[in-house]
């Protein structure tokens, strides 16, 4: 409070935390990842400003991912150059606060919230939603988008090869099983997809990883940990091309195939089911399950999507962006990200009867992810500002076990050697 309070004044900060109507037109510049995202923002900016005609959404173009947005935010932080709200990917948020902080380029958004009325906080969001937005302590983030992965089903191509799409198998041996009897369906039919060797972030690995009860840093957060499973899982990996029938092209051209009823199970976020549901039609009948877990007791799934930051330095910015940061956290626009994505919602008034209830009801596939909700742990990244280097680094090794140019154990030792110096 002393820090916020010494940059902002005494006086800002009390017409932060006091917000009635705000007295001038304010516009806010924001940026977002993804543009196919635009489905969402943009609906979402429209209701915003109707409610707040004095403030208006002004997007840069958006990001091509969580990884390139933050890169541009490190390049801009430089240049003085940075929007008003920038939505930053959960593993990445800790990298960025660090290096904005440091330059009192970020917004500390703990007073914020304790100048709210304390029921309407716990109404609205739940202590593990917060978490994903607090760094070194202190809250700078808001969820906007949260997610897990989850399985995407082809129910004829699972019943015609003796599954049962109500109750897939709840394990990777499973899965490899069931994946092989897919593919000898026919020649032109796949059994799986699980594109973490072009995944344009570490999501996918570390998904693999903690599902096994492994962890990627020990508790330090100072060394790597994922050896500890980290064989076991690129092993299963190459399997799940020799034996899945997976096959090796990029994630979109993967999407393409299961939307093209080719692929019998695909692993993707959930955020896209909304797009996937409308592509499929009925050319086959899109089931959804829960990710496989191996270690039943430890295992856990990293918390993908996004925190909302307010990195504007004026006043009347800062007030405006806590505005339409907690209008995107809120039930109504959380609404409007489920409903047109497949995302888990970061509100708990959400869930209710006034708004996603009915709705879930009427689409089973969209409240998969929900089911998982316990499973979610943070998506972090790693020391040292390397974070996507090292994936990118890492990404390279998993492409050359899944490919066969690399074995497992070369893989598993090459990724804590080159992750571990990267991490200095």
């Amino acid at each position: 409070m002393r820090r916020i309070t010494k940059w902002l004044g005494a006086a800002a900060l009390a017409s932060l935390v006091a917000t009635p109507a705000l007295a001038q037109q304010v516009t806010l510049d924001v940026l977002y990842c993804f543009p196919a995202f635009a489905k969402f923002h943009e609906p979402a900016a429209k209701a915003f400003m109707e409610k707040h005609p004095d403030i208006k959404i002004n997007f840069r173009a958006p990001a091509a991912s969580y990884d390139e947005g933050h890169q541009t935010m490190l390049r801009q932080a430089v240049t003085n150059q940075l929007p008003d709200v920038f939505y930053s990917g959960f593993h990445l948020q800790q990298e960025l606060v660090n290096t904005l902080e440091k330059r009192k380029q970020v917004l500390e958004l703990g007073p914020l919230l304790a100048g709210e009325p304390k029921q309407w906080v716990a109404d609205n969001y739940s202590d593990k939603i917060l978490a994903l937005g607090q760094i070194n302590g202190k809250q700078y983030g808001m969820a906007v988008n949260a997610s897990t992965p989850i399985m995407y089903i082809n129910n004829e191509l699972v019943k015609k090869a003796g599954g049962d799409p109500a109750h897939m198998p709840d394990t990777w041996e499973g899965i490899v099983t069931l994946a092989a009897k897919i593919k000898a369906l026919g020649p032109n039919i796949a059994g799986m997809a699980y594109n973490v060797h072009d995944w344009p972030d570490d999501w996918l690995w570390r998904g693999i990883v903690l599902q096994g009860g492994g962890s990627m840093l020990n508790e330090a957060g100072d060394k790597v940990a994922f050896d500890g499973v980290g064989l076991k899982e690129l092993e299963m990996l190459r399997r799940f091309v020799t034996e899945g029938g997976m096959p090796l092209i990029d994630w979109d051209q993967s999407r393409q195939q299961f939307v093209a009823g080719q692929i019998g199970i695909f692993f993707d976020t959930p955020a896209r089911m909304r797009q996937d549901t409308d592509l499929i039609g009925d050319k086959f009948t899109l089931g959804s399950a829960v990710f496989p877990l191996d270690d039943k007791a430890k295992g856990g799934l990293p918390t993908g999507g996004n925190s909302a930051l307010i990195t504007a330095k004026d006043p009347a910015k800062q007030k405006a962006a806590w505005e339409f940061v907690k209008f995107m956290t809120g039930p109504e626009a959380q609404k409007l990200v489920v409903e047109n994505t497949g995302y888990l919602p970061t509100n708990k008034r959400a869930l209710g009867p006034d708004y996603l209830g009915p709705y879930y009801a009427a689409n089973p596939n969209f409240k998969t992810v929900t089911l998982q909700m316990d499973r979610s742990v943070p998506w972090q990244g790693y020391p040292g500002g390397n974070s996507v280097r090292i994936w990118r680094t890492q990404r390279e090794i998993i492409n050359g076990v899944m490919r066969g140019d690399i074995q497992p154990k070369d893989g598993l030792a090459r990724l804590v050697k080159e992750t571990s110096a990267l991490m200095k």
